[in-house]
């Protein structure tokens, strides 16, 4: 058994599970590393894999046949890559890549819809977090139609730093950022420049770091709060 699983995953799903089925979930829970660019599922494949991540960041990505991108959902810690295994559906039309490295612990995704049917607590969790990851989709569509893209940077930003858990630098690059925001390269240039003059961060080198959280929470648009109190609302998971 991997060393890593002596204690309890950081993963919040798995740290909420009961003993008794966290024991069952054990012998087939493998820690992984994530590192920076590895796909984890393609559009139209078949997942074979599921990860709870523990640290680092996990894009859900749409890629168009231009090769542009857009990013539609985050996922860290507080979830899980690779739902349409419990929903049935086994594959999507996104991909699912690592945009921040970390860890994870994977499962064979049979090996996770046998434990899902069981209908207990794991079943419940997954659940609700399948809600919280279709309200971030939906918000964030609404939020790129509406939104200027200082105040979608600003959002994008203090959710990364959440689901990282960190105040330290966040190592972002304005292409990859424009990647994700599926918008124009010389578009983010401009918003991170008006972030930085007004104080909230620091911009050099691939790295950014916020430096007032509070002041780049009122230029952040209505998304972020809204997204960050459906998903306690939802992902406030206890053991029992």
């Amino acid at each position: 058994m991997n060393q890593f699983l002596n204690k309890r995953p950081i993963n919040q799903i798995l740290a909420a599970l009961p003993e008794s089925e966290y024991d069952r979930l054990l012998p087939y829970l493998e820690f992984v590393e994530l590192s920076v660019g590895q796909v984890l599922y393609n559009p139209q494949e078949n997942i074979t894999q599921v990860y709870f991540p523990d640290r680092g960041i996990v894009s859900l990505v749409y890629i168009l046949e231009d090769g542009a991108t857009a990013e539609v959902g985050l996922i860290g810690k507080e979830g899980v890559v690779g739902l349409p295994v419990i929903l049935g559906g086994n594959s999507t039309i996104n991909q699912a890549i690592v945009q921040i490295e970390g860890s994870a612990y994977k499962i064979d995704a049979i090996r996770l819809k046998n434990e899902f049917d069981r209908g207990g607590k794991l079943q419940q969790m997954l659940l609700l977090y399948t809600q919280a990851l279709l309200t971030q989709i939906s918000q964030t569509a609404v939020c790129n139609a509406q939104h200027t893209i200082e105040e979608r940077l600003a959002r994008w930003l203090l959710t990364v730093q959440e689901l990282l858990d960190t105040t330290e630098e966040l190592p972002l690059t304005q292409e990859f950022i424009s990647n994700m925001l599926g918008t124009r390269r010389s578009g983010v240039t401009v918003a991170a420049g008006r972030l930085q003059a007004a104080g909230t961060i620091s911009y050099r080198r691939g790295k950014i770091t916020i430096l007032n959280q509070e002041e780049l929470e009122l230029i952040a648009c209505e998304c972020y709060q809204i997204l960050k109190d459906e998903f306690r609302r939802l992902l406030s998971f206890e053991c029992d």
